[in-house]
């Protein structure tokens, strides 16, 4: 769903007044986040889709990496998981849905957690995703709302994986381009978040279906600041260019425009670039505020644990709200 259509859908739920509530629907964030005690908090997110690759195991591996991002993101630790599961059994073999929760189950076990059980409709177009229980101490906690005045943008995955994806459909994407995006798509954000934690960041975010842009801007938003993003330092997949010069754009990114445009500043910035910028990205990497005393120390800690990091541009002012693009 657009972001700007969830917005006029999420005013309207009722205020929540509990003050172990640490993170609700008011904010920007992905997952929910709830005190327990003082020492532990349990943070509650839940995502799922429809396929994206015809590989009903890779398919599983995908959704499920991208169901485990938003706990990541917070620097939690996955613990429990439940299967959400959408499949026309009418149609489609069940083997091709016990391969989607093998594909699941796998990336579950890599984040060390553990399947305890889920819940399934039929449909007439298999979705899949999980519901993902994590744990974090209250203090350690990571939002998207602390970003500061000063701080280095960091981006641990290339972006790009919605024009793959749409150049796949058209039958016009090359099997490597194919190749790297599955693979970055599969990619656990594990690393990256015990990186983020073990050497203390101001904030961060997961890049999923809002774009870069999209996400950069809530980021924004929710921290009270105005972020300089630097088209050429952002990672892109190969092929991601060629698609979009193609016109091959995902719809989604469109509404990711509509939601950016009232805070986009642009400088020497093309309509390509900015598509690009706004592509919704299936299990994307983290966008991460960090000190710049700091950020050093991280990009060195993320290349050792071969997550292909790179520095994309910086907290500008407080209080913006906004997102200047420059070559």
């Amino acid at each position: 769903m657009p972001p700007g259509a969830l917005t006029q859908v999420l005013c309207h739920l009722p205020q929540i007044d509990d003050p172990n509530l640490l993170v609700g629907v008011d904010s920007f964030a992905d997952a929910g986040v709830y005190k327990l005690r003082d020492d532990l908090a349990v943070v509650q997110s839940l995502d799922f889709f429809t396929p994206v690759v015809d590989d009903p195991f890779v398919f599983g591996q995908i959704a499920a990496a991208n169901s485990l991002s938003d706990v990541y993101a917070m620097g939690a630790e996955p613990k429990l998981v439940m299967n959400i599961v959408c499949f026309p059994s009418k149609t489609l073999d069940i083997s091709f849905l016990a391969e989607i929760l093998k594909g699941g189950a796998d990336k579950v076990q890599e984040a060390g957690a553990l399947v305890v059980g889920g819940h399934s409709v039929e449909d007439k177009e298999p979705k899949y995703g999980l519901s993902v229980t994590g744990f974090v101490h209250p203090e350690k906690l990571i939002t998207n709302s602390n970003a500061q005045v000063g701080d280095v943008l960091l981006l641990t995955k290339p972006i790009g994986t919605g024009l793959i994806l749409t150049a796949l459909k058209a039958d016009l994407a090359e099997e490597e381009e194919i190749k790297t995006a599955v693979a970055a798509m599969a990619t656990l954000n594990k690393e990256a978040s015990a990186a983020m934690i073990q050497v203390g960041v101001s904030a961060a975010t997961d890049i999923t279906g809002f774009g870069l842009l999209g996400h950069a801007r809530e980021l924004a938003l929710a921290s009270k600041v105005a972020l300089e993003i630097s088209f050429g330092r952002v990672p892109l997949l190969p092929g991601a260019i060629r698609a979009a010069g193609m016109g091959l754009i995902p719809g989604g990114a469109y509404a990711n425009r509509d939601y950016v445009a009232d805070g986009l500043q642009t400088e020497g910035i093309g309509e390509l670039e900015i598509d690009v910028l706004c592509d919704p990205q299936t299990s994307g990497g983290l966008l991460i505020a960090v000190a710049e005393e700091k950020a050093a120390q991280l990009l060195q800690l993320l290349e050792a644990k071969n997550v292909a990091a790179a520095v994309i541009g910086r907290v500008t002012a407080e209080g913006a709200g906004t997102i200047k693009v420059t070559p």
